[in-house]
This record gives structure tokens, sequence and C-alpha cells, in this order.
């Protein structure tokens, strides 16, 4: 008649029988010290947002595409829709290179310098 062994049985008596076998007794182990290798992260600063703009007439607004599969097509009709609503506002849809985490410096001089307030689009 065979027998069937139980392997974890035998790895929990091993694991029991190791420190015995190998002559250390729970007297003679030594406590050690381990150091947390992530650290202290850096103390987080906040940042304020931007003041809010009083109205849209006369101003121009930069709505920017990330390249959201699918979304160029939406903030086109978005800025048509608001062009309709706000016709005293100039609102302009500029795609920007890379993804959400690249950073575009050409285009936020852009805006910067012509526009008065950005909707960034970041997908759906």
């Amino acid at each position: 008649m065979k027998r069937r062994i139980n392997t974890w049985s035998w790895l929990t008596a091993l694991l029991f029988l190791m420190p015995s076998l190998a002559g250390i007794s729970r007297a003679q182990a030594q406590e050690i010290t381990v150091l947390n290798p992530l650290g202290q992260p850096p103390a987080i600063v906040r940042v304020p947002m931007a003041p809010r703009i009083a109205d849209l007439e006369g101003k121009t607004i930069y709505i920017v595409d990330i390249g959201f599969t699918d979304t160029h097509q939406l903030f086109t009709e978005m800025q048509k829709l608001l062009a309709e609503k706000y016709p005293q506002t100039t609102w302009i849809v500029r795609k920007k290179i890379g993804t959400y985490f690249d950073d575009d410096p050409k285009l936020w001089a852009e805006i910067k310098e012509q526009g008065h307030g950005m909707i960034m689009g970041v997908g759906h």
C-alpha cells in the first residue's frame, strides 16, 4: 500500500528543525535591526489654484487635448458649443505633445502669452 507524503507538512517540520540542526537554540538567537530603505518622503508643498476669471467676455480660453483616445472630436464639438453659448469669447483647441505626464513648454508659453484661461481635457 502506497502512502502519499504531504509536502507542506514536511516543509513545516524542516522549518522548525533547522535551528536545532544547525546547533542554534532560541536562547542563542540574536536580534537585528532592519531599516526601511524607502526613507522619509519630502514634505508636500501645496500650490494654490489660479484665481478665477470674473467673466469670459473678450477672453481667450484654450481647450487642451492630451491625446486620450477619441477625445479630439469631443473637444472640437465642445469648442463649437461653447462658442455658441459665449460668442464674445475665443475658444482655441490645441493638442498637447506626449501624454498627460509629459511637458509641453511651447504650448504653455503660448497659453500664458495669448490666453486668459485653459480647460485641460484629460479624457473619459
